[in-house]
């Protein structure tokens, strides 16, 4: 369950990413429980990930212990109701994928984004017009300094564009429940799935590593218009670029490191904000230290 000096970059989708000092990845709720509790007497830094698909982590790793919640996976889908019950681990392509199976809409939008359960949550994941607030119902969290697990409604959440009050909180999200539209076709519900993967795909470079959408859009406008239209599609610092097929992606070319992600980040923001006085907000979470890279960025 435990391991010393395991580099992360295999635990984010950027596939960059320093050494952790102990990482855990527990595989129940009772072992994650455990581990909170062992660790309080430790009292050292604690870092929770999921899937690792909205994370930038330092090249400089990190320090304490990082929980990695993504074996946290099951999900019981009541076909009557509509209500689905999911925990934290479970990824959300296969719960839009078993849904639609089940006859149950509303999670169509989301089977192209490689993340958790307990991320979306956190982060208002959406796609194509739809979002988590739309079809949560409550979340079941736990604070990590002590204390039992409650369970956090909706409402209380804060809901906003890519925003829940859960990324200020230190809050650990176990699991949640979503109620889906019921009484819908499985076979036209699943094509609607299949439709809108495919769409991502072919527009989107799923085929090196990124962390999806780097940019929150500045409605209504949208960030990747922005950046295509001051010609910075294909633009480097290092092995990172603005991806050629969509420009609110930065992909890892092969050997990119975190540095290199972060000042093209920077860079891109620095441009649009000289072009058009708009600062871009990052949809993606730094973890770690990051230091200003040397260099400039190569066309």
């Amino acid at each position: 369950m435990r391991q010393q000096a395991i580099s992360l970059a295999g635990f984010t989708t950027w596939k960059v990413g320093g050494v952790a000092k102990n990482l855990a990845e527990p595989d129940s709720l009772d072992a994650l429980r455990q581990l909170l509790e062992e660790h309080r007497q430790v009292g050292k830094a604690l870092q929770i990930i999921g899937a690792g698909s909205n994370l930038l982590i330092s090249d400089a790793g990190l320090p304490g212990l990082v929980i990695c919640t993504r074996r946290l996976q099951g999900a019981q889908l009541d076909s009557n109701s509509g209500v689905v019950e999911a925990l934290a681990g479970e990824p959300l392509p296969s719960l839009a994928r078993r849904a639609a199976k089940a006859g149950l809409g509303g999670l169509e939008w989301s089977v192209g984004i490689p993340g958790t359960v307990g991320g979306a949550v956190v982060m208002n994941a959406g796609a194509q017009g739809g979002c988590i607030a739309e079809r949560l119902l409550t979340a079941t969290v736990i604070d990590p300094k002590g204390g039992d697990a409650f369970v956090i409604n909706n409402k209380d959440l804060a809901y906003n564009y890519r925003h829940s009050c859960l990324q200020a909180e230190n809050w650990i999200v176990l699991s949640a429940r979503f109620q889906l539209q019921i009484g819908e076709d499985p076979s036209l519900i699943s094509a609607r799935t299949s439709a809108n993967l495919h769409s991502r795909t072919s527009t989107q470079p799923y085929h090196l590593p990124s962390c999806g959408s780097v940019f929150r859009n500045p409605e209504p406008q949208k960030a990747g218009r922005i950046i295509e239209a001051l010609g910075l599609k294909g633009y480097c610092i290092g092995a990172a670029a603005v991806s050629d097929l969509h420009a609110n992606f930065i992909v890892n070319n092969g050997g990119a490191t975190a540095a290199h992600i972060d000042a093209l980040i920077k860079y891109v923001q620095i441009e649009v904000n000289k072009a058009h006085g708009i600062w871009l907000h990052p949809e993606v979470i730094r973890l770690g230290s990051f230091t200003e890279l040397a260099g400039g960025g190569l066309k």
